[in-house]
């Protein structure tokens, strides 16, 4: 189980499912990725591994980046992604049977990226480009289901990439029908999201006519997210 804001639903899926929970992994320190951390380790004894630099009330293995773990057969790789906490971490999986999986919290969402809380977007774009670097045919495991707001975002900036659109078309298909948009495709997320291409010629022009005074990389991202927290 990755980041448990709630107990009771993890629980009915192992009674559902006769399941046992083996161990948690935790990418950062809020409520909702936390909150049933406690309960559940009570009812299952589940180890728990979660970030070194988080400071979390509960007992658990700390990790960071560079670390490996060992888990159901698997070998998951620790990466640091500071930004929308200092601590934050993420959990990739380079060759589970579904493929390479990433675990990234509240880093990546399909066609955007975390709010920037504890950390600067120095930190937010330097994170952003160590997940972009990883296997393109990864599967982003993000924590939140946001995926048509981010677009909606994501076409304001960029409104000629017809990849985007079509994208676009596609998961509105899939929320209509009742279904995720998640996991999303790590080649796909490069080729939409303006959070991971804010170096492209597209998203710096569209920028700039906002915010003519961002020059560089980390004060284009600065500004492509601020413009974020501002849309509506």
């Amino acid at each position: 189980m990755v980041d448990p804001g709630d107990a009771e639903p993890v629980l009915h899926a192992l009674r559902m499912q006769h399941a046992t929970l083996r161990a948690i992994l935790v990418t950062h320190h809020h409520h909702d990725h936390v909150g049933g951390v406690p309960a559940l380790c009570a009812a299952t004894g589940a180890r728990v591994i979660a970030p070194a630099a988080e400071g979390l009330a509960f007992d658990h293995e700390p990790v960071q980046g560079g670390d490996t773990l060992a888990l159901l057969g698997q070998t998951l790789q620790v990466l640091d992604v500071p930004g929308h906490t200092a601590g934050h971490v993420a959990y990739w999986a380079p060759a589970t049977p579904l493929g390479a999986l990433l675990f990234c919290g509240d880093t990546l969402f399909s066609g955007g990226c975390g709010r920037i809380f504890e950390g600067t977007p120095a930190q937010m774009l330097q994170s952003l480009d160590r997940l972009a670097a990883l296997d393109p045919q990864t599967l982003v495991c993000c924590a939140h289901e946001y995926t048509l707001s981010n677009l909606a975002f994501a076409l304001a900036v960029d409104p000629d990439n017809t990849d985007l659109q079509h994208y676009r078309t596609a998961c509105e298909a899939l929320r209509q029908s009742g279904q995720p948009t998640l996991p999303a495709l790590l080649a796909q997320e490069c080729r939409i999201n303006p959070f991971l291409r804010s170096r492209e010629p597209a998203i710096i022009e569209a920028v700039r006519r906002r915010h003519p005074e961002a020059q560089d990389d980390v004060a284009v991202f600065a500004a492509l997210r601020q413009w974020k927290n501002e849309f509506k």
